[in-house]
């Protein structure tokens, strides 16, 4: 019973976070909006450079460093949503973001969701040693990655 509470208390949360969304009151906000929110991904993708090293095999497996940029990009992907709620849609900005992220919430809350699973798996996969599981679960975190790009990022 204590289980089924708390996950329905997550789920709420979850929805919240969702729906939770601002606009931007001036363009200095949506600017500063678009700065933070491109900080953020820039970090992720700082983290996940070594990882994809290692997936495409032009550097060793090193567990530690996948089990710490796991643990680096579970913590950004828990940042996402929040830096993305400013609706910066009415301000002429240098963005890749797709409207579809203010008009879709539930779905990007989805795609960040999967973001932060991945990098949980990747992170026990790393802490088990497993080397035969370790290319995989690099490849989940870069999925995810790809499929809200694909959702949710202009080319």
């Amino acid at each position: 019973m204590k289980k089924l509470l708390v996950l329905m208390v997550s789920a709420a949360l979850l929805a919240t976070t969702a729906v939770a969304q601002d606009e931007a009151d001036s363009q200095k906000e949506a600017r500063a909006a678009l700065k933070f929110r491109q900080s953020l991904f820039q970090l992720i993708r700082s983290n996940m450079g070594a990882l994809g090293a290692m997936a495409k095999g032009n550097a060793p497996f090193d567990a530690a460093v996948m089990e710490k940029n796991g643990m680096r990009i579970e913590q950004l992907s828990l940042m996402i949503e929040d830096y993305m709620a400013t609706d910066t849609r009415k301000y002429k900005l240098d963005t890749e973001a797709l409207d579809k992220i203010w008009e879709q919430p539930e779905a990007f809350s989805e795609k960040v969701a999967a973001l932060t699973s991945a990098a949980q798996n990747l992170q026990a996969v790393a802490k088990a040693g497993d080397e035969s599981k370790f290319r995989a679960a690099i490849g989940g975190v870069g999925r995810t990655c790809k499929g809200c790009h694909d959702d949710f990022k202009a080319d």
